[in-house]
């Protein structure tokens, strides 16, 4: 009897399937966001005009049957995009600051996303959002430590261990505002918060941990004061 051919694994395909469009996705509009964020006004308070409508369309579409909930969700939407705006216009360091943010979330979501999807094991938060692992919160977590770091030599400021440090609390606190709107999302009985951006959903799929993040930020530079966390 012939033996039969080996049987190709086909797993690791699997575990990317969408990537391809989403990195399409990300090569289009983060060049868009990150000149916005690096030339400043009008441009951002442009992208910011276009955002706000948006959101809060797609937090209306998460809240259908919690008015409540749907005001303190509009409200921190908003919130985040003021919080970008009032960081970005900041007299010093204000450019360095939104771009520090972004790259350190940006990292946190793919090193979240190879990690989690190569390594699995054991779910966060299995109720809210199955597709998210321990493993993946460590690969977000020391992605976003590096590339904090990275960002403060690049811009020759702050102190590079104390910036990974603040680094791995920011991926905590994205990972904290993904899990929130992954919980919006299964209460609303939808898997997208909306259609807008090929590959990711909504902007709110795509910018729940960065509004996260942006909100603590400047509550903590609205408490500290100075040019936090650069001083």
């Amino acid at each position: 009897m012939a033996a039969s051919a080996p049987s190709i694994p086909t797993a690791p395909a699997g575990k990317f399937r969408g990537l391809l469009l989403r990195a399409v996705s990300a090569v289009i509009l983060g060049p868009l966001a990150l000149a916005a964020l690096w030339f400043g006004y009008p441009w951002i308070d442009l992208l910011a005009a276009i955002a706000a409508p948006v959101v809060v369309s797609e937090c209306f579409r998460l809240t259908p049957r919690r008015p409540m909930v749907r005001v303190i969700a509009v409200l921190y939407a908003l919130g985040a995009l003021v919080a970008l705006l009032w960081l970005r216009h900041q007299p010093v360091l204000g450019r360095e600051t939104v771009i520090w943010i972004a790259v350190c979330v940006w990292a946190t979501d793919i090193g979240a996303y190879f990690l989690g999807k190569l390594a699995g094991g054991v779910k966060l938060a299995p109720r809210i959002s199955p597709g998210k692992t321990w493993s993946g919160l460590i690969g977000g977590v020391c992605w976003s430590a590096v590339a904090s770091a990275a960002v403060g030599l690049a811009f020759q400021q702050g102190s590079t261990f104390t910036l990974a440090l603040i680094g791995v609390g920011f991926a905590i606190v994205a990972q904290v505002g993904d899990l929130l709107e992954s919980a919006a999302k299964r209460d609303a009985g939808v898997k997208d918060s909306g259609s807008l951006i090929p590959g990711h959903g909504g902007l709110l799929d795509r910018i729940d941990g960065l509004a996260a993040v942006l909100v603590v930020v400047a509550l903590v530079r609205l408490v500290v004061g100075g040019d936090w966390p650069w001083a």
